[in-house]
């Protein structure tokens, strides 16, 4: 067999092996320098058809600290959700740090690729690229199950030993179109920090993008926020 540094780096395995390092400097850096990295991902997309090329900065610092169940991303109060936020809550990427469950897919991407390509010497062929893709996937289901036990410790978890946000009676800037059913996002002014949640309209009416918004209360299932237009 080959030399271990000869497999790592080999074509098949070099990109995910580079990226396992970048992340292993960034955990270093965080544990050793005590800079402050954010837990949170924010996402550029396109956060509404009826904005048009307007996009939306769409943060999930709120329900990054909340543990979703499936049925709640895709049932009949929260379809509205794109699929790429199905995909995110689904595989623990939401509900649980990023970087925590980046890191942890990532890994185990990488060793499942490393020791089957190594096992079976397709580390150098189009082979062993087959396998990369296929264990991106079956990845992906492994680190769900490796991750979902961590969700209640991360739940009670607060970052900074603050209490807990009190949303009720603030105002904020809508970052999509809502109405009726249709949930979407809010950006929330909080002591300087700007917050995204979840809401919906309060009663049904319909709400634009950029609408200035007043937060009346919660849900019962605590997932999002009934709001109505605000006008100073």
């Amino acid at each position: 067999m080959d030399s271990l540094t000869h497999i790592l780096f080999s074509q098949v395995n070099l990109t995910l092996s580079i990226l396992l390092i970048l992340l292993l400097v960034y955990w270093l850096l965080t544990m050793v320098s005590g800079i402050d990295f954010d837990y949170d991902v924010d996402i550029d997309v396109d956060v509404d058809a009826d904005v048009g090329m307007e996009g939306g900065n769409m943060e999930f610092q709120e329900v990054s600290n909340a543990e979703l169940n499936r049925e709640d991303v895709v049932g009949k109060r929260i379809q509205p959700l794109k699929w790429w936020q199905v995909f995110l809550i689904y595989f623990n990427f939401v509900g649980l740090p990023f970087m925590f469950t980046f890191t942890c897919f990532v890994f185990i991407w990488w060793f499942s690729t490393v020791l089957i390509t190594a096992l079976t010497v397709t580390y150098d062929n189009v082979l062993g690229f087959a396998i990369l893709i296929i264990a991106f996937f079956a990845s992906l289901f492994i680190n769900k199950i490796f991750t979902s036990p961590f969700k209640g410790f991360f739940k009670n978890l607060n970052k900074d030993g603050d209490k807990a946000v009190d949303y009720i009676g603030r105002q904020g800037v809508l970052l999509s179109s809502i109405s009726g059913d249709r949930m979407g996002n809010a950006e929330i002014s909080v002591n300087g920090d700007s917050m995204s949640v979840y809401v919906k309209s309060l009663h049904g009416e319909a709400l634009n993008y950029h609408d200035k918004i007043l937060i009346i209360k919660q849900s019962a299932d605590k997932n999002y926020f009934l709001v109505q237009s605000y006008n100073d």
